[in-house]
Parts: structure tokens; C-alpha cells; sequence
């Protein structure tokens, strides 16, 4: 019969390395101000006992439960999927556990409510702080609702109640519009526009259309503008054939998102027309799977490692700041990557 080995303590450790229990303690909570020779000596006699801390008693110490919700529209869409994996392992480093909830879409019934449930940090006894990318709230159901540390992600919905970590999409899709002029477009379509009160980052997207075909003194073609209730695959498809059918089909193509840009060309290639050669084709948000399309996709780039960063950083600061915090407006930068589906 075999006795199991008791579980190390801390002051096992302290004892092992020469320290005292609070310098044990400091190494393994992170705390910058211990020497290194101390804290690689700390290390080795927490790997020789094989000593782990207990995690349940050190959280309720500190009034929190080392656990973070991540609240995302659709956790299939290419690019809401390596987003959380960038959250995830920038959560990972200060030792939290992220808690990924799917919201919905924006015709789904329940999306307000699910919404509301994430901003209220869906089981609070549970939650630390949430990192939300929200569709259908307003700012009055963060005030009503918000009762843990929030940050908001995409749609931005008030600057004193959460903060707020996003690209400047108006000024990306401009980007993206005048190296579509710059190629010589002319008739410049979009796919993925959406209407009130939902869709904002589309509007955004949008309103830089426009602004860069002002700059370049083309009017505004409402006919060239396709609506998709969802920024998925057969949308984009879908949205090809109200375009060609015009009498004066666009030359080029800018879908509001990658996936909606991969159904365009799948569409433009059942109706025989050749990209970039007939109509060019820009995307928005750089998903892996834009890199690896026939012909390879021309698209925005937000930094999205920098976007999860950013939020957990905020999160973080939110927490430690407590009720003296003063939410703040973060905004990422992003690269147009030209491809072969744009002719540039």
C-alpha cells in the first residue's frame, strides 16, 4: 500500500529557497520588485516540491475570481474566432480564464436580452469583467444592465459607460475605396450595408465609402449599394446578381467583410466574370482564409492582436482602478493588404 505524498505548502517553499513566505508569496503573484537570483531560486524550490498555489484562496482574497467573460456575436465567423483566440492568449498571460458566450445576430429574437445578460457579466458571483462586441444595445441597457467592469468592442455605444477598444473603420474602408479609385474604378459597388438600429460598424464603413468617392468627385450611386442582413457567405453571393443585372454593372466590389467578399467571388465566378480583369474585389478584416482564395483577397487588416490586447489591458486597468476609473476610447491601427483580387 502506497501513502500519498502531502501537498506542498508555501512555507515549504519559503523554507527549501531561504526566503520568507511573504517573498514566496511576491514571486508568485508576479510582483515586479524581487530580485531575479531570488525569484529563479523561489522557481526551482516551487518546481522541486512540485507546488501549486491555491488559486480559490487567493481570489477570494482579492475579491475576484481570476475569471473573464468574452461575449461575441458568432464564435463560427472567421474573424470573431481569431479574435477570442488573441483574447484568450493575452488573458492566459496574467493568469485568467476566459468565458466565450455567443450573443447571436442581429436576426436573432433573443440578441438584445443575450446582450444584456453579457454586459451584466451573465452570472456576476462568477465574473470579473466582460469584453463585448454588442449588435443591439444602446448606451440607456449599459446603464441600466452594465453592472460589472466592461469593455466594449466594435459597435460604440457612449463614451462615459464603457471603455471602448476598435479600429477607425471609416477611415479604413476610405483606404480601401480610394486604392479601388487609384486602380482606375470607377463603379465601385459595396455589399453589406444594413439599416437602423442595427449595423453600425457597417455605416461607419459606409460613410468612408462615400467620403473617399467625394474626395474623388463621383456622386453616390445608391443603386450600387447591396444590403445583407448578415455578413456571411451566401449573402455576398446573393448580393452579385442585383449588380450585374444593372445596365451598368460596377467595375469593382467592396463587401463590408471577408466572408462577405469570398461569397461575391464565388458569385462573380458562376456569372463567368473574371477578378480582378472584369471587377476588382476588396474585403475587410484580413481572416485567414482571405490569404488562400482564388484569386487571393485584397482586404483591411485591423491589428487584431492589438484589439484583444488592448481590451484585456483595459479590463485590467478597469479593475485595479475600481469606482476611480474613467472609461477611455482606444483605436487600433490597420493596414490595407493588396492581393491579386484588386489588380493592384
Amino acid at each position: 500500500m502506497t501513502t500519498s505524498r502531502p501537498a506542498a505548502r508555501l512555507e515549504d517553499v519559503a523554507k527549501l529557497a531561504g526566503v520568507s513566505a511573504k517573498t514566496v508569496s511576491n514571486v508568485v503573484n508576479e510582483y515586479v520588485h524581487v530580485r531575479p537570483a531570488t525569484r529563479e531560486r523561489v522557481q526551482n524550490a516551487i518546481d522541486m516540491l512540485g507546488y501549486r498555489p491555491n488559486v480559490v484562496a487567493r481570489n477570494l482574497k482579492s475579491g475576484r475570481s481570476g475569471v473573464i467573460a468574452l461575449a461575441l456575436p458568432e464564435l463560427d465567423s472567421p474573424y470573431f474566432a481569431e479574435l477570442a483566440h488573441h483574447v484568450v492568449q493575452a488573458a492566459m498571460e496574467r493568469g485568467w480564464t476566459v468565458l466565450v458566450d455567443e450573443t447571436g445576430q442581429i436576426q436573432d429574437s433573443g440578441l438584445r436580452a443575450r446582450e444584456r445578460s453579457a454586459a451584466g457579466g451573465i452570472r456576476q458571483h462568477l465574473i470579473d469583467g466582460v469584453i463585448l462586441n454588442p449588435l443591439a444595445l444602446d448606451e440607456g441597457d449599459l446603464t441600466r444592465y452594465g453592472s460589472v467592469p466592461l469593455v466594449l468592442l466594435g459597435e460604440r455605444l457612449g463614451s462615459h459607460v464603457a471603455d471602448h477598444v476598435a479600429i477607425d473603420n471609416a477611415a479604413a474602408a476610405a483606404e480601401a475605396t480610394r486604392h479601388l479609385l487609384e486602380t482606375g474604378r470607377r463603379r465601385i459597388a459595396v455589399v453589406g450595408s444594413q439599416p437602423p438600429p442595427f449595423g453600425h460598424t457597417a455605416r461607419l464603413r459606409l460613410r468612408g465609402y462615400r467620403d473617399a468617392l467625394a474626395e474623388a468627385g463621383i456622386r453616390y450611386d445608391a443603386s450600387l449599394v447591396v444590403p445583407a442582413e448578415d455578413w456571411r457567405l451566401p449573402a455576398g453571393r446573393a448580393g452579385v446578381a442585383p449588380l450585374l443585372a444593372l445596365p451598368e454593372p460596377p467595375d469593382a466590389v467592396f463587401a463590408l467583410n471577408d466572408v462577405l467578399a469570398l461569397g461575391v467571388l464565388r458569385g462573380l465566378a458562376d456569372a463567368g466574370v473574371r477578378v480582378p480583369e472584369d471587377v476588382a474585389v476588396v474585403g475587410f478584416d484580413d481572416v485567414e482564409q482571405a490569404r488562400y482564395s482564388v484569386p487571393a483577397l485584397t482586404t483591411v487588416a485591423p491589428d487584431k492582436e492589438s484589439v484583444a490586447r488592448s481590451a484585456v489591458e483595459q479590463l485590467a486597468r478597469r479593475l485595479d482602478a475600481g469606482d476611480a476609473w474613467t472609461p477611455q476610447e482606444i483605436t487600433i491601427g490597420h493596414t490595407l493588404v493588396v492581393r491579386e483580387s484588386s489588380g493592384g
